[in-house]
Parts: structure tokens; sequence; C-alpha cells
């Protein structure tokens, strides 16, 4: 039998499509799982499951022994929090995992970062991997600096590690940045979109990170990064495409932007004595108020990646929140969504 290949953060969203996606294609899967975490679907697919976090080196030692390849996915992403919780988790925890790896022999570690590392974008400019970074906030940060530490693994000690950098995830199994923007307000009844919908935004489909993870474990280069993201796409395309896959069009909430960063402002400041995250934190603005445009031709040309067209992957992120039941929760949200509704 082959030796497996350790998942971090198979729970998570990314967790959730990555493995069953991996034993398809006949991998044999070990997990690093908290005992609190939802890891319950992991043992109908095989997944031999090691108890263990992320942050606390001797379990995460265990968990890599006799590992062939690594796929280090977990991590913290929120755009609220705590400086040290961010670099803690992203940081730490990554550098738990390259020395387990390390010590493991593994033949290939694979570390998931983010496009947004890069900061804010600047105009008209197409980023790929040689962009230069440079992170707004502590989760940017973090995970800039576990990118350049997987990468000085690979470059001192010869660890064969690479490093992806998804877009923005969307897809069935998540609530949160992307899908609750473009998908759960919407269905709520909450169509707020500012800048006339201008803004162009980088979405990739939860299913093509785990396609870009499994085709790096065999083509992707040790000590490259390689972005992983769909088409950008302006917020009007995107609320154009979800119109047509709902059969109704949503007349939009077009909020000054003056409006919606006060009111961001306002309640990020009042998170300090809440200790709950803003329904709209300021750090989401790195991500509305900006152009991203994103290639992916490095991973397309090397890896063999082919980006899903988001109208497939809306219509499955859909249908999720459809089985999940989500839709106007109050009178006032059930009003404003009749009110905005056209037939197309």
């Amino acid at each position: 039998m082959s030796a497996p290949v350790l998942v971090t953060g198979a729970t998570g969203f990314l967790g959730h499509t990555l493995c069953p996606y991996l034993v398809e294609r006949g991998y044999r899967l070990r997990a690093l799982v908290r005992t609190s975490s939802a890891w319950e679907f992991l043992s109908p697919l095989g997944v031999e499951l090691a108890w263990g976090d992320v942050c606390d080196a001797e379990t995460v030692r265990a968990a890599a022994e006799g590992c062939r390849m690594v796929v280090h996915a977990a991590g913290k992403f929120r755009f609220w929090g705590q400086r040290e919780d961010f670099f803690a988790v992203n940081l730490d925890g990554t550098r738990n995992v390259l020395e387990a790896a390390r010590q493991a022999g593994t033949e290939r570690f694979i570390f998931i970062s983010t496009i947004a590392v890069i900061g804010a974008p600047r105009a008209q400019v197409t980023i790929d991997e040689t962009y230069p970074p440079t992170p707004w906030d502590a989760y940017q940060r973090s995970k800039l600096e576990a990118e350049r530490l997987t990468l000085r693994y690979h470059q001192e000690h010869g660890l064969p590690a690479l490093v992806l950098r998804p877009g923005a995830f969307y897809g069935p199994g998540s609530r949160y940045a992307f899908n609750r923007l473009f998908f759960g307000d919407l269905l709520k009844g909450l169509p707020v979109q500012i800048h006339g919908g201008r803004r162009i935004t980088f979405p990739v489909y939860i299913r093509d990170v785990a396609q870009g993870i499994a085709l790096s474990l065999e083509r992707g280069r040790p000590g490259e990064i390689y972005d992983i993201c769909g088409p950008s796409m302006s917020h009007r395309e995107v609320n154009s495409i979800v119109d047509g896959l709902l059969g109704y069009r949503t007349r939009r909430l077009d909020a000054p932007s003056w409006a919606m960063l006060t009111l961001a402002r306002a309640w990020t400041w009042l998170s300090r004595y809440t200790g709950r995250e803003p329904y709209y934190p300021l750090n989401l603005a790195l991500y509305v108020f900006y152009d991203w445009r994103i290639s992916s031709e490095k991973a397309q040309r090397e890896l063999g990646f082919v980006p899903t067209p988001f109208e497939e992957g809306a219509r499955a992120t859909l249908a999720w929140y459809r089985e999940i039941g989500v839709g106007p929760t109050n009178w006032l949200t059930r009003l404003v969504a009749s009110i905005t509704r056209r037939e197309l």
C-alpha cells in the first residue's frame, strides 16, 4: 500500500471538497484533525485520522511520520481578528508542518496561500506570480510570511515545497466571504453593491482549488508559486449570471462608497467591545473597492489547470444554498427582496 498524503485543514471549506477529490483520484489520505472539528465525513472516505492541531508541533510530527506528501491547507482566514491569532496559526502552524515534513522526508509539500497577499492591487495591472506583495492586514502578512518560510525550507533544507495562491473561494459548503457577498446576501434580501458593480473580483470555484492541488502533487515544480483562479469578472457580470440562474433580475442598492466605509469603520470600532466580527468589517473594503485582475496562465501552462466556467460553479452554489434553506429571514429582508426582484 502506498504511503499516505497528509492533509491539514481537512475539515475546512476547502478540505470538505479536497479530501473526496483526492480519494476519487486514488490517493490514500491521512488528515490532521482536532477532536472538536466536524471530521465525521472523513471516515466513510477511508481517510486515516490523526488527532492534533497545527499549533501543536508534537502532534504534527506524529501525523507526518510515514507520509509521502503533505498538503498544508490549514489556516485562519477572517476579515477581522487579532494579529497574534493569525500569526499563531498561519505562520507558527506552518513552521510546525514544514519541520514535520522535513523530518519525515516527504517528497512534496504544498502550501495553500492566497492571492490576497499582494495587498491592494494597482489600477489597470494584471496580477501574476511576479507581482510584488504589499500586504494590508494581519491575515495577509501572516500568509505571506508563511509563503516565504515555505520557500526557505525548499532553498535551505531541500524540502520539495511549492506555494499555491488561490483566488476568492466560492462554491458549496461556505456562507462566508465571496459566497455571502454574491449569493447569501442576495438570497436573504440584502442586494447591496458599490461603484455600480464596476469593480473586478477574482473568484475561484472550490473544486478548482482541489484540481490545482491534485495537479501540483504530480506536476508542480518545487520552489515555485502558482496562482489558481478563474477569469476575473466585474461585480456586475457576476450579478448578471446569478440573476440569470435565479430567473429574475434584482435591483441592487448602489450604496455610496463613503457610506459603506463609514459604516464599516463604525462597526469595526464597535467590535472592540463586542468581541464579534462586524457584518461589514473594514478589511473587507480591500476586496470590494479594488480591481483584482488575475492571471492563472502559469498554472494553466505548467500544471494543466482548467478553470470551471463561473456559471457552472454558480449553479452548484445556488443549489447548495437551496438545500440548506437560505432565503429572506425576516419581514424587512422579505419586503426588500420582493421590491427588488424583476422577472427576466
